[in-house]
């Protein structure tokens, strides 16, 4: 009985390891472990006196592409929408505020929220991130359009997870029914060695477990609410002069301050090489004078 155990414990752990190659190539589209059998198949005649354990039917382990063949109508799809908005506002503050309120009225909720307030009022700036429910998705977006005095820039993306979503389940149900082999090997232990051998492949099968909940819970919290970010800027009040004299006398004294640097560099490089320019003017000098002398004797 303890080698049949071991031989089990065995081959339960050699499925695991197709299990997770299969999971770890499924970042776009996964392949359901254990796609060509389950635990019940490999054990079969091996266990034959333990309780058989509570197994989802074979029909309901399906692949993505077996329910699609079915008809994209029977599919409740997840669509996971996110859009980004950058927009002008008379008052950051406020529209923070409206922006939340906004949130709570689509029964939605602000994810983040922040202010910059420069010395400047004018480019002072704020940033918004919320959720709503996806069925509110295109009246908050519009909502929003109206807040604003200007939209500068929107944009919206929708990406279809059903795929995704759907091999994550089948990949769920393969490792509750592993999970479930491993309590029955594990009610048959005889002794303490073979007992550790089974729960310690039974707590990696049930953190993939967690892993795999873990992500379909992600996939429909995103798909069931939309992601909204939200820049502000201030507009400028109409007819404010565009006249920056601090601005304009500040580039002004920075122009002296450059013509002077350059004025400087060129004297210092005059000066480190006047033993040079000293020699050639010596030089020019003395031929000249020695042209004149003998201009003067003809």
């Amino acid at each position: 009985m303890r080698n049949n155990i071991r031989t089990i414990v065995l081959l339960v752990t050699a499925m695991l390891l197709v299990i997770s190659a299969a999971c770890a190539g499924s970042s776009s589209r996964s392949t359901p472990p254990m796609e060509k059998g389950d635990m019940s198949q490999v054990s079969e005649g091996l266990i034959a006196s333990a309780p058989a354990p509570a197994v989802a039917p074979q029909g309901s382990r399906l692949t993505y592409d077996e329910i699609t063949a079915g008809g994209e109508s029977s599919i409740d799809r997840k669509i996971v929408r996110t859009a980004s908005l950058t927009i002008q506002v008379n008052d950051i503050s406020q529209a923070l505020d409206d922006i939340a309120a906004l949130a709570a009225g689509f029964e939605g909720y602000v994810v983040s929220s922040s202010q910059r307030a420069d010395d400047d009022d004018n480019t002072a700036s704020g940033q918004i991130s919320i959720r709503v429910p996806a069925t509110q998705y295109d009246a908050a977006l519009q909502k929003l359009r109206e807040l604003a005095v200007k939209v500068v820039y929107e944009n919206s993306n929708s990406q279809d997870v059903t795929e995704q979503y759907t091999d994550l389940q089948a990949q769920l149900r393969n490792y509750e029914a592993t999970e479930a082999q491993y309590l029955e090997l594990l009610k048959k232990a005889e002794n303490v060695k073979d007992m550790l051998e089974v729960q310690e492949a039974l707590s990696n099968v049930r953190g993939n477990i967690e892993r795999v909940k873990g992500r379909i819970q992600y996939l429909e919290r995103t798909s069931e609410t939309s992601l909204i970010q939200v820049s502000l800027t201030k507009v400028k009040p109409i007819g404010e002069s565009t006249w920056d004299v601090p601005g304009i006398l500040k580039g002004a004294v920075d122009g002296l301050i450059a013509f002077g640097n350059v004025l400087l560099t060129i004297l210092i490089w005059l000066l480190v090489f006047s033993p040079v320019w000293i020699i050639i003017l010596v030089i020019i000098w003395l031929v000249r004078r020695k042209k004149s002398r003998v201009t003067a004797q003809k």
